[in-house]
């Protein structure tokens, strides 16, 4: 198994980027390029993952890795600002959310004896949805969007949950509930 590929590079990439998001002033036009940036390599390291066919485990957990990462330091970064602009019950949607999705981790923990965080198209929407977060906090439609991105998310997180409550064993590149990717590998 190679670890130095170049999907995996790109992503080590993303993980610096975000690293670097801790030292410019949020909303700020570096901020902003640094952060697009980091955007664009989240979606370009797994398209060329699979178009050199190099995308296995180590790849995925590896951008699960960068993703909570980029989260965190989102987090860290753009918390005060969202307090300031989104209403004070968003905040108990968002807590429910985030217990949600830590259950899904728990349980698969438990019952696969692994993380896991799969890479669902709705996970792939909520993703793409708070990545946006920030270029909407310059408007007045923050809000508003950042009810839908909590809709996408529960449906996101309820799903995976679900996945890993059904499943008998891990399959990393389930798409939905409705995929199994076992099927895909016998057909």
């Amino acid at each position: 198994m190679k670890y130095f590929t170049a999907a995996n590079c790109i992503t080590g990439l993303r993980m610096a980027g975000t690293l670097g998001l801790l030292f410019v002033r949020p909303l700020s036009p570096a901020f902003f390029a640094v952060y697009t940036l980091t955007g664009l390599t989240d979606v370009l390291d797994g398209w060329v993952a699979r178009k050199t066919g190099t995308s296995g485990d180590f790849g995925a957990k590896l951008d699960s890795c960068a993703d909570l990462l980029f989260y965190g330091v989102m987090l860290v970064r753009l918390l005060p600002l969202l307090f300031r602009t989104l209403p004070a019950p968003i905040w108990w949607v968002v807590l429910g959310i985030a217990c949600l999705r830590l259950t899904a981790y728990l349980v698969a923990a438990i019952k696969y004896r692994t993380f896991a965080s799969l890479h669902t198209y709705f996970n792939k929407l909520t993703g793409a949805a708070v990545f946006l977060v920030p270029y909407f906090l310059l408007t007045g439609f923050a809000p508003g969007y950042c009810w839908g991105v909590c809709a996408v998310a529960g449906v996101a997180s309820l799903e995976e949950l679900l996945i890993h409550l059904l499943r008998p064993a891990h399959q990393s590149d389930t798409k939905s509930l409705l995929h199994d990717a076992r099927q895909d590998k016998t057909a």
